[in-house]
This record gives structure tokens, C-alpha cells and sequence, in this order.
């Protein structure tokens, strides 16, 4: 879900993939390369990558705001971005609990004008890639809900298939941003 895929109709020798959350987001975004069509066909054109700022954040998420008036849920990063987030300037000021012998320096909220967002850390997805979603606002849809199916045995090794098919739904692509082409610091 979180590669840079377009979707691919599946036929005889061809096997389906569902579009990507990269393949879908175009409205509201800071980028250097291509945005894709928006509609799942076709993928991120990358480009040159740039160190991540708040002033990137704060404007997609005034983008947001003005496209879609949507509540935003997260800002998903890659590991390396979750640490620049947390030197955001809205973070400056750091605690030390003495009862707990504590230094707080990272920020898992950041509050800004227009929405409040948990900042999450993904292993999953690209590192050049920092994603501003609202849950409500995707679905998985099941084509075919997974079912597991005996096989043949061999000798005392009893085999299954698991079968499923989904793909990805964005219910609303304005009401989700992207901050694209990042580096990896």
C-alpha cells in the first residue's frame, strides 16, 4: 500500500496489483518530480531529493485544510524523517522529568494551524516519502475475503493456500497530502 505503485488490471498473464497511497495523492503536495493523475493508473515520477522542513508540512497541511476542510489523523515518516520532525522548531523546548531521569527530544504531536497530527515512524515506506492522512478517508475493500484451502500432502508435511484479493480505495484524495522526494539524513 505504501509503494510507489500504479494499479494493474490483471489478465492471463498478468497478475492484478492494487494502486498505492502515492499512486492516489495529487491534490495537496510539496514535490520535485511528477505528480501521478490521482485516479490509481499511474505511479510517482521521482525527483531530485531535498531535506524535509516544517515550512513543507505547514503548507500541505494549509493545503488540506483549503481543499478538503478534512481533519487530519497522521504525518507517516520514514525513520530518518521522524528524527528531523522531531527538531522542528515548534519542538525547541525539551523536558527532563528528574523522577523519571527522562530527556524528552522527540515530538509524537505536532499542533499546527490547521490540524493536529500524530507523527508515526513506518519501516514500510519509502524514506523519500512523508504522508499527511486521515484514516476515515481510505478503505481496504475485499474482492475476495482470504480463505485457506487444503492441499496435497507430502510425506507427515500437511500444505495450505491462503486466497484473497483487496485493493486499496481512497474516498477522498483531498482530504490527504504528501511531502515527496526527501532525503534520507
Amino acid at each position: 500500500m505504501l509503494s510507489n505503485q500504479a494499479k494493474v488490471v490483471g489478465a492471463a498473464a498478468t497478475a492484478p496489483k492494487a494502486a498505492s497511497v502515492l499512486s492516489w495523492i495529487k491534490t495537496n503536495v510539496s514535490h520535485v518530480g511528477t505528480n501521478p493523475t490521482g485516479d490509481g493508473t499511474d505511479a510517482r515520477v521521482d525527483g531530485t531529493p531535498r531535506a524535509f522542513t516544517e515550512a513543507m508540512l505547514k503548507t500541505v497541511m494549509a493545503s488540506v485544510y483549503t481543499n478538503s476542510s478534512e481533519d487530519l489523523d497522521v504525518l507517516m515518516v520514514g525513520a530518518s524523517n521522524k528524527a528531523v520532525a522531531s527538531g522542528f522548531a515548534g519542538g525547541a523546548q525539551k523536558t527532563y522529568d528528574v523522577s523519571d531521569r527522562k530527556l524528552v527530544t522527540t515530538i509524537d504531536v505536532y499542533v499546527g494551524d490547521f490540524s493536529t497530527v500524530r507523527i508515526i515512524p513506518n519501516r514500510f515506506m519509502r524514506v523519500r516519502d512523508a504522508l499527511l492522512l486521515n484514516w476515515s478517508l481510505w478503505s481496504v475493500d475485499w474482492l475476495r475475503p482470504i480463505r485457506q484451502f487444503e492441499l496435497a500432502k507430502t510425506g507427515d508435511a500437511e500444505k495450505r493456500m491462503l486466497v484473497g484479493e483487496w485493493t486499496l480505495r481512497a474516498n477522498n484524495e483531498a482530504g490527504n497530502g504528501g511531502i515527496f522526494d526527501l532525503t534520507a539524513p
